[in-house]
């Protein structure tokens, strides 16, 4: 077996989807860190990127943010995760899983517990690690990705663009842990320039994951070039789990950036996307990707 991954493009639908299917969709809160206001909302000026990484902003005036993941379970492919949250190991000793520079940065996790890791919150659920044959990344950022190991035996879904940046020489500096996916687990790559894709909505770019309308990745690139947000139909209403193509409400209600984006234009048009998705589907849930007063808002489960 290679020590690295070596990704193959997904076969889309995915197996298991059924007419007329939802889901049941459970937002997991897997810790948190705190972080300058100027980081989820940048500032003007030339100093706006060190605002943002704590200069000259007290410590006891940084927000406490989620570090996030969602339990999915579709009733004929089964339960599926979206992203992996921080590694259990974290609790002990972060450098163990984030490395130095990540374990001392501005948005290193500050409050976490093994209990806020993946696997144990499934347990709570009734589910296994084992149980969970699929997950879906809406990008490959660290704390997106630090789990990972914990779900060694799962398929991985990622988009093809996100791949080869989190691949590129420097990443780290990016906010990509290699170590945390770069192993050979069965990674999915998706394009959303190739054959399948089709407009969703106000998304121009958008995938069918079972074939069913009941999950679809959207291309909501700009945080960085592959991100997906993912949309889901539950019994009762839409829910899309932003991601950080929108951390914040204000961010989603403004269009305000973060101070750090891969790409700025890419990101506004992403966020408009999904400003005029939110106006036009008043009734569906969003979920923004670091809010800490919109996730302790959030219902256990939505079905």
């Amino acid at each position: 077996m290679a020590d690295r991954a070596e990704p193959k493009p997904a076969s889309l639908p995915l197996p298991g989807g059924r007419d007329g299917a939802t889901v049941r969709v459970h937002p997991l809160y897997c810790g948190e860190g705190r972080w300058p206001d100027a980081w989820p909302h940048r500032r003007e000026g030339a100093l706006a990127k060190l605002h943002a990484l704590g200069f000259r902003e007290p410590r006891s005036d940084w927000v406490p943010f989620p570090f996030v993941a969602y339990l999915v379970e579709h009733p004929t492919a089964g339960p599926f995760l979206i992203d992996t949250g921080i590694h259990a190991s974290v609790a002990d000793d972060p450098r163990e899983n984030l490395g130095g520079l990540l374990s001392m940065g501005a948005a290193k996790p500050t409050a976490f517990e093994p209990k806020d890791a993946v696997p144990a919150q499934l347990d709570e659920r009734g589910l296994t690690a084992a149980d969970v044959g699929l997950v879906v990344m809406t990008h490959l950022h660290y704390d997106h990705t630090s789990g990972a190991s914990q779900l060694a035996h799962a398929t991985f879904v990622v988009n093809e663009r996100e791949w080869q940046a989190a691949r590129r020489p420097g990443s780290l500096l990016r906010g990509y842990a290699r170590p945390h996916f770069d192993h050979p687990y069965d990674w999915r790559t998706v394009d959303f320039d190739g054959p399948g894709v089709d407009s969703h909505s106000t998304f121009g770019r958008a995938l069918d994951l079972f074939g069913d309308g009941s999950v679809r990745l959207l291309a909501t690139p700009g945080h960085t070039p592959g991100h997906m947000s993912v949309l889901m139909r539950t019994g009762s209403r839409e829910v899309l789990a932003v991601g950080d193509a929108a951390y914040t409400r204000r961010a989603l209600r403004t269009g305000q950036l973060p101070a750090f984006t891969d790409d700025d234009h890419l990101f506004r048009r992403s966020l408009r996307e999904i400003q005029l998705y939110a106006r036009q589907t008043p009734e569906a849930l969003l979920i923004p990707g670091h809010d800490m007063v919109a996730w302790r808002e959030l219902q256990p489960v939505y079905g």
